[in-house]
């Protein structure tokens, strides 16, 4: 089967450092919850993260939410044919079951995704939907075993999306960056086969995703 992982992405709870600081406590009070509950948000906590570990791939939820609307909103992924998962910048791993849909609405995802950070899985009807576990990225590539593992990235080769999806099988893992800005770091690269550049200019990442599963869709699965 096809897997989809979104790598070192802008998801995560307010780390502990920057908690104190009065534009997080504000933006928390608004939302009458503490700081440790909510997402890292540059849109509500630059002031806060200004200066904070791997800034610039940091802070980015929104960027994640349209990469998983994207990815789960296909036929690809409705007819289980894709595995989808979020690697973190911090080293977890967030697993989706077959079929889960996501909320559309920022507000809701927002509030889903602290509750799974918090509460390790959501579950419906006692079936288990969405999971979180402590986890590398290698230790995941590890795990899922693919045939190989492709990288999208503006440090790669020139290419297409068409020519990408080409030359893709059934087994192969697709990499894209989940954060704003930045490259791959050391961890993930060195656990790419290939890495390649599908535009000339940076293509924002639910960009990336959707035109790149638009073609496996046309491609592999035709």
């Amino acid at each position: 089967m096809l897997s989809l992982i979104l790598a070192e992405s802008s998801l995560e709870l307010v780390p502990f450092a920057i908690q104190s600081h009065p534009s997080i406590m504000s933006h928390a009070d608004k939302l009458g919850k503490h700081p440790s509950k909510i997402l890292l948000d540059n849109s509500w906590h630059f002031a806060g993260m200004k200066g904070i570990e791997n800034e610039i791939k940091r802070g980015r939820p929104d960027l994640v939410h349209f990469s998983i609307l994207e990815a789960t909103s296909i036929p690809l992924y409705y007819e289980n044919k894709l595995k989808f998962f979020i690697h973190t910048t911090n080293d977890k791993v967030i697993s989706f079951t077959e079929n889960v849909h996501i909320p559309k609405s920022y507000h809701r995802f927002a509030g889903l995704f602290e509750k799974l950070f918090l509460e390790k899985a959501i579950k419906s009807s006692n079936q288990e939907l969405l999971s979180i576990k402590d986890q590398s990225f290698s230790q995941l590539i590890d795990e899922l075993g693919p045939s190989q593992v492709i990288g999208l990235s503006t440090a790669g080769k020139q290419n297409s999306f068409q020519h990408v999806a080409a030359n893709l099988d059934n087994d192969s893992c697709i990499i894209v960056g989940g954060f704003q800005k930045g490259h791959f770091s050391d961890s993930v690269s060195k656990r790419i086969d290939h890495l390649f550049s599908i535009n000339s200019a940076p293509l924002e990442s639910h960009v990336v995703v959707a035109r790149m599963l638009h073609e496996c869709e046309k491609t592999i699965f035709m």
